[in-house]
C-alpha cells in the first residue's frame, strides 16, 4: 500500500531475502544487506495543529511505531477525507465547527476507523461547566455497592472523589459578589474562562481573595472554590486502558491569616507543567502519596467516552482519602509524560487487535 504523506516507510531492494546475512553481487563484491521495514500494520491519519504536531510527533515516537508496523499520515484538511488513506485511526485535535462535521460524517460512514476522539465527547470536554459534570454524575456508591467486597470496604481502600464547588457566569460581571454570596461559595475562588479551546488565554487562572474584586473578572467563566492540597496536584494520563500519573508543583495552601490580610484578584502562571514537576522532590510523604490504583482505574472506566484526555486530581490537605478533580484535559501534552511513545504505540496495537478480536466473533 502506497500512501502520501510526511513519513514513509523505506523502499527494499527486490533481490533482498531478508536473511540478514551480507550477500556477493555479479562483481563478487560484498555490500551489506538493506535493512527491511516491518509491513504496515495501522495507518494513522492525523491532523493536528502546527503546535501540537510539534510536541506529539516526536521523532522518538515515528521511529518507534515505524519499528511496530504504524504509520503516520498528515491529513489534508481542505480535501474530503473519504478521498485519502484508507486510515486504521484519525487522530485529531483541530477547532472549527466545519472540521468536526466532517469527522463526525467520515466516522458515521466509515465506522471500522476509530476517531481519536468523537466530536461530540471533545466538545464536552471543552467546557469547564460541562467537563465536571460527568464527574458530579457519577454514581460512585452504587458502583462501589456492586462490587464482591463491598461499599464501606472499597470506600476505605480507595477514596473518595468529588469536584469542588463552583458557579459559572457568561454575562454582568457586577452580579458576580452577589451570587457568590447567595450560594456560599467560601473564598478563596479561582476563576478559569469557560471555554477551553487550546489558546493560552483559555488557560489563564485567577486567584479571587475577597467578593467586591471578583466584579473585575470576565465572563464567560467559572469560579471553583479553592482546595488546600499542599501545593501538589496530580495529573493523570489516560491512553485507552493505560493509566500514567505524575506529580505537579501547584498552587500553595492560603491560611485564614494570609485570606484576611489580602485583597483583589491575582493572575498566576500556568501551573502543573512539564517544567514543574514534583517527582523526586523532598515532598511531605502524605502530600506525595499518590492516589491509589483502583481509585484511578475505576475513573478511567467511567469516564470512558473519550480515550486521549487526563484529569488533575488534587487530594484535600489533612485528609488522606479526599479527592477533588479540578480539570479534564482532551489530547494533553502526552509528549511531557515519560515514556509516551511506548504507552502510545502499545495503545494504537491494542486498537488493531481489538478490532481482529471482533472479526473473530463475528
Amino acid at each position: 500500500m502506497r500512501l502520501n504523506g510526511e513519513i514513509s516507510i523505506a523502499n527494499v531492494d527486490d533481490d533482498d531475502d531478508g536473511d540478514g546475512e551480507r550477500k556477493e553481487n555479479e562483481l563478487g563484491l560484498i555490500r551489506s544487506p538493506t535493512p527491511t521495514a516491518p509491513p504496515t500494520r495501522l495507518v494513522v491519519g492525523y491532523a493536528l495543529t502546527s503546535k501540537k504536531r510539534q510536541s506529539f510527533l516526536q521523532p522518538k515516537l515515528l521511529a518507534l511505531a515505524r519499528s511496530k508496523g504504524i504509520l503516520f499520515i498528515a491529513v489534508d484538511v481542505k480535501q474530503p477525507l473519504s478521498d485519502q488513506g484508507p486510515f486504521d485511526v484519525v487522530l485529531h485535535k483541530l477547532a472549527g465547527k466545519e472540521w468536526s462535521q466532517m469527522i463526525e460524517d467520515y466516522g458515521q460512514k466509515n465506522p471500522n476507523v476509530t476517531v481519536l476522539d468523537p466530536p461530540d465527547a471533545i466538545e464536552h470536554v471543552n467546557n469547564r461547566q460541562s467537563m465536571l459534570e460527568d464527574v458530579a454524575d457519577l454514581n460512585l456508591p452504587d458502583y462501589y455497592g456492586n462490587s464482591v467486597i463491598g461499599f464501606w470496604a472499597l470506600k476505605l481502600l480507595i477514596g473518595r472523589v468529588t469536584v469542588p464547588r463552583q458557579l459559572v457566569f457568561t454575562t454582568d460581571p457586577s452580579s458576580i459578589p452577589h451570587e457568590v454570596t447567595k450560594e456560599g461559595l467560601k473564598l478563596p475562588l479561582v476563576a478559569k474562562p469557560l471555554v477551553v479551546d487550546g489558546s493560552a488565554k483559555s488557560h489563564e487562572l485567577f486567584l479571587a481573595y475577597d467578593k467586591v474584586s471578583l466584579a473585575k473578572l470576565e465572563p464567560p467563566l467559572v469560579l471553583q472554590e479553592f482546595v488546600n492540597h499542599g501545593g501538589v496536584l496530580f495529573k493523570v494520563y489516560i491512553i485507552g486502558e493505560f493509566i500514567k500519573v505524575v506529580r505537579r508543583f501547584s498552587l500553595p495552601d492560603v491560611c485564614k491569616r494570609e485570606l484576611s490580610k489580602i485583597a483583589g484578584v491575582f493572575p498566576f502562571p500556568r501551573v502543573s507543567c512539564a517544567s514543574a514537576s514534583a517527582d523526586g522532590a523532598d515532598l511531605d510523604p502524605k502530600v506525595a502519596e499518590l492516589p491509589p490504583s483502583p481509585l484511578l482505574e475505576m475513573l478511567a472506566r467511567e469516564l470512558r467516552l473519550r480515550l486521549l484526555f487526563n484529569v488533575d486530581i488534587i487530594r484535600e490537605y489533612g485528609t488522606r482519602d479526599l479527592y477533588y478533580i479540578i480539570d479534564i484535559n482532551y489530547f494533553p501534552g502526552y509528549g511531557k509524560m515519560p515514556d509516551y511513545e511506548h504507552t502510545f504505540t502499545e495503545f494504537l496495537l491494542s486498537l488493531e487487535q481489538s478490532k481482529y478480536e471482533k472479526v473473530l466473533v463475528a
